[in-house]
């Protein structure tokens, strides 16, 4: 499955390497950046994920339960 999501991290995550550990974390999911706009308090950033549903799942609960709020940009997930 794909799920395309705006990912917003806010100034306690603008400096951390959040969607390298969130590849480590789940190695089973394909992270594509389709764009991003980084500042110094605010990082808003386009991403194209790809895994199984529950590996995707828990993939999104993870980056929320770390403080990102991500929101999908289509309201459909991709079948893959």
């Amino acid at each position: 499955m794909k799920l395309r999501a705006w990912l917003t991290f806010g100034p306690e995550h603008v400096q951390k390497p959040m969607i390298w550990k969130l590849i480590k974390t789940f190695d089973a999911l394909v992270v594509n950046i389709r764009t991003a706009e980084i500042k110094e308090d605010k990082a808003l950033v386009a991403l194209e994920l790809e895994a199984d549903e529950d590996t995707l799942e828990k993939a999104i609960a993870w980056l929320q339960d770390q403080g990102v709020h991500v929101e999908p940009i289509e309201q459909s997930v991709i079948a893959g």
